[in-house]
């Protein structure tokens, strides 16, 4: 059986790898509602963990792939990343906002990976969103079923300018805890040490992403 806190990380790795790893929408579909898009990216995403056994095992480089190759259809990545830097994102140099998005994603795939060999008959429910004509942003809630209490894990999706564009995700909440600001709550420590600043901040994810690739 296993316990609250394995499970709690499970649903994050899900949700990130759901959020940041989906296949593409194809063209036609760019322009469905966004509970509909959530829950066609959720069964996609859960019969890719059960079935790719590289990915369920927690190979980091196979989950970094995969994640290279689709990321941007399905995630505002740079809104993410600067809502969890906060102020001082508007400080950093066009070279250092990029570093920050790629050390991020970094860590959030090297945090998560081990937790994937967890997915075995789970499935999604996505409620109905609520929302009115011309909203441009929403939350799809949704539950993942399967082994011992359902697991919240909710969605804030923002519709993007264009023709055809969609709905893309910015930010994931697993049981009450929204991603984005559980990273700017950790972020904050090392910006408002003295002398922080981007570059330092970069250099602490590095940190961390190497004392993880270690281990």
């Amino acid at each position: 059986m296993i316990n609250r806190r394995a499970w709690v990380q499970y649903s994050a790795a899900w949700a990130v790898v759901a959020g940041l790893a989906s296949t593409p929408l194809m063209a036609s579909a760019a322009d469905m509602a966004p509970d509909a898009m959530i829950k066609q990216l959720s069964d996609e995403v859960l019969n890719t963990l059960k079935t790719d056994q590289s990915i369920r095992g927690g190979d980091v480089s196979k989950i970094t792939s995969y994640v290279d190759s689709v990321v941007m259809p399905n995630v505002d990545f740079r809104r993410m990343m600067a809502s969890a830097v906060g102020p001082k994102w508007r400080t950093a140099t066009a070279s250092q906002q990029q570093q920050l998005q790629d050390e991020f994603k970094k860590l959030m795939v090297n945090t998560y990976a081990g937790a994937l060999h967890q997915v075995s008959n789970q499935t999604i429910s996505v409620k109905p969103v609520r929302m009115q004509a011309g909203d441009k942003e929403v939350v799809v809630r949704s539950e993942i079923l399967g082994r011992g209490d359902p697991i919240q894990l909710d969605y804030r999706l923002q519709k993007t300018p264009g023709q055809g564009m969609g709905w893309k995700i910015y930010n994931l909440n697993v049981m009450g805890i929204w991603m984005v600001e559980t990273y700017r709550n950790q972020f904050q420590e090392e910006l408002n040490k003295p002398g922080g600043s981007p570059q330092t901040l970069i250099e602490s994810i590095a940190a961390r992403n190497k004392a993880n690739a270690g281990k």
